[in-house]
Order: structure tokens, then C-alpha cells, then sequence
């Protein structure tokens, strides 16, 4: 891809500190939309940015623990990945998966910076249910539950499809420039920003329906596979 000079920018809900670490030295080589696309890091410095007032943050942060108390809350900030000191070893061993800055307090109270984004992981599958039950906030934040066990709440009008089309302003790439990949609930707009959309074969119907194709599943490296072909036709063109 470097040599075709092509972008690759990984996408997700996982902390940019912990996409650094899962990719390493390669890692200064890529575009990292991370923190549920509410940040776009690359080099090691961010370029953009979009954050939930404190106040807000907050709110929902109090009203996701009147809905359960025992779902994990995540409240995310620049510095840091928060959680309850009295999240389980095994709920926090979650956490860490996709967070590597990963701090606990004994009240989200205590938190006095503003918030990349409000995550919940609840191993009880209830999101669906808990989402509608943050109606009242829709007007001011963007909430998704990108599947059964995950919440993201991120600013207002902040999801993946604007934050990819912030990533091609940067770059001067058009949508017909562009391929996404995408599975969970939480990548519908992302499928509008490329006109080459793949949904994986593991994907959400909506997803697949909202997709221009369908590739292999996350477990047979559909997107690798994938990218890999496209290259392929590309060279035998030349």
C-alpha cells in the first residue's frame, strides 16, 4: 500500500494508545481513528479531536447507573480510560483488551476533564434495551449500540462516517477513493463514506444491506484478504 500510496487507517472503538500497541512499529505508518472516531491520531500526534462536555458527560454517565449497576461503565478522556474501582478483575480484564491507559476512581465524579466518549460493556447483552432508555440525551450526543454487549456514546453528529470524512479532507481523497470495512451497528454511516463498502460476512444484516459488498468474516481475515485482492487486480492492469 505505501508503495501505491494508499492510507490505511484503522477505524475503531479501541483506545489510539492501544491501537499503537497492537500494531506496534508499524503503528507511526498508519491514520488511527480511534475512541469510536472521536479522535484521529497519527505519528504520534492527534490531528483532530472532538470531545463531550464534562457537564453532559456526566449526566449520562448518572443516568447509565440508575439503568444498571452492574454493567461496566468506561469513561474515556484524553488521558486516560476510567472505570469503577470495583469493576471485577474479570470485567476489567475486558477493559484493557481495548484500552491500554486504563484508570479507576471511586466516583466518575472525580473526573474533571471533558470526555472523548461514554462507553458501556455489559456481559449480560442488554444494550439494545439500554439505549432506548437515553432517548432523552439523542438531541445532544450520538448513541449506538454497535451490538448487544457495547454502548458508544460520543459528541453530538461524531460517529465514524464523519470522522472518515474528516481523514479524506486531510488526505484530498474522494469517497470513489475510498474502501471501508465495517460489522457492527455502530459502522452504518461508515458505510456511506467509501464507495467501495465491504460488510463482513459475520456482519449485522444492516450492515450487509447498507454495504455495496460482502466479504469474508473477521475470522478468516476478510479485510486483509480483501485488500490483498483488490491490490492484485490493480498490478495486473499494469
Amino acid at each position: 500500500m505505501e508503495q501505491r500510496g494508499i492510507a490505511f487507517a484503522a477505524c475503531t472503538g479501541k483506545q489510539c494508545e492501544r491501537v499503537e500497541e497492537l500494531f506496534g512499529d508499524q503503528a507511526a505508518k498508519i491514520w488511527i481513528l480511534g475512541d469510536s472516531a472521536t479522535r484521529i491520531k497519527h505519528q504520534g500526534g492527534y490531528v483532530f479531536e472532538s470531545l463531550l462536555p464534562n457537564a453532559l458527560g456526566q449526566r449520562l454517565i448518572q443516568r447509565l447507573e440508575k439503568i444498571a449497576d452492574d454493567h461496566v461503565i468506561i469513561a474515556c478522556t484524553p488521558t486516560a480510560a476510567y472505570i469503577k474501582e470495583t469493576t471485577t478483575e474479570e470485567k476489567a480484564a475486558r477493559v484493557r483488551g481495548s484500552y491500554r491507559v486504563v484508570k479507576t476512581v471511586t466516583s466518575y465524579s472525580e473526573i474533571q476533564e471533558d470526555f472523548v466518549k461514554v462507553t458501556v460493556y455489559d456481559p449480560k447483552l442488554r444494550c439494545f434495551d439500554s439505549v432506548k432508555q437515553l432517548s432523552s440525551f439523542a438531541a445532544d450526543a450520538y448513541i449506538v449500540a454497535s451490538e448487544a454487549a457495547w454502548i458508544d456514546i460520543t459528541n453530538q453528529g461524531v460517529h465514524k462516517g464523519t470522522t472518515v470524512a474528516q481523514l479524506q479532507n486531510l488526505l484530498a481523497v474522494s469517497p470513489q477513493e475510498t474502501m471501508v470495512f465495517g460489522d457492527g451497528l455502530n459502522d452504518s454511516e461508515l458505510m456511506a463514506a467509501g464507495t467501495y463498502s465491504f460488510a463482513m460476512k459475520n456482519a449485522f444484516e444492516e450492515i450487509k444491506e447498507a454495504a455495496a459488498f460482502v466479504t469474508r468474516s473477521n475470522d478468516e481475515n476478510g479485510v486483509l484478504r480483501t485488500i490483498e485482492l483488490i491490490l492484485a487486480l490493480q498490478e495486473s492492469k499494469h
